[in-house]
């Protein structure tokens, strides 16, 4: 496989068309090495438009999900991000290009030593990985500029709204398989916050995630 064309033809023909058109991101694909995250066995799919599987069963998000998502939540260099399921790192290293420091959360051992491992490697050095479960955030760092939730949320919990600062942006894929949509949600104001759903997608659910209470017959 030529890697360089392959590249080449994701951003052109996957991630262009899904409406990533922002220079910065599209530079950002060329400069974090996507194949680089991708676990051996699957390095022939590091450009395909799936997901690909991580160790305990958890997925990278498919190439234009990741683009679009680094689009939209606009990092900038002076934000402190937070992003919930560290997966393979790949996400991380995306927002790290952009951030003053990233805080990863991983509920799953093994898949945070792969994040490490794989970071390391890459030399993104702005970029912490913790051990535990993120799905009510991370009180530990918080309040954080940005919050990105690497995995779907049937639920969204008012602890992770709380997390973000007035004037912070919370990015998240919310609802169940297969309606699930993407929403970037911006703190307005101590108890204010502004929603926009930009897309309809289907991920994996995130490890942990609160589900909503069912209705007994």
């Amino acid at each position: 496989m030529n890697i360089e064309q392959a590249r080449f033809n994701m951003i052109e023909q996957q991630i262009r068309p899904w409406n990533v058109l922002d220079q910065d991101v599209l530079d950002l694909l060329h400069v974090v090495k996507r194949e680089a995250f991708v676990p051996v066995a699957y390095q022939n799919l590091a450009f395909a438009d799936v997901e690909i599987p991580l160790p305990g069963g958890e997925a990278m998000f498919n190439p234009k999900v990741e683009a679009r998502i680094a689009q939209e939540i606009a990092v900038k260099k002076h934000e402190n991000v937070l992003e919930i399921g560290a997966g393979s790192g790949y996400m991380a290293a995306l927002l790290a290009h952009k951030a003053r420091h990233v805080t990863t959360v991983e509920i799953l051992p093994e898949t945070k030593a792969l994040a490490e491992q794989n970071l390391a490697r890459a030399g993104v050095t702005n970029v912490s990985v913790e051990l535990g479960d993120g799905a009510q955030g991370w009180a530990k760092g918080a309040p954080f500029d940005v919050i990105v939730v690497s995995g779907g949320l049937p639920v969204l919990p008012e602890a992770l709204l709380q997390q973000v600062k007035v004037g912070g942006r919370l990015a998240v894929i919310l609802g169940d398989a297969p309606a699930m949509s993407f929403n970037i949600i911006t703190r307005v104001s101590e108890t204010a916050y502004d929603t926009v759903k930009l897309f309809e997608t289907n991920v994996k659910t995130l490890t942990g995630a609160q589900t909503p209470s069912r209705f007994q017959f």
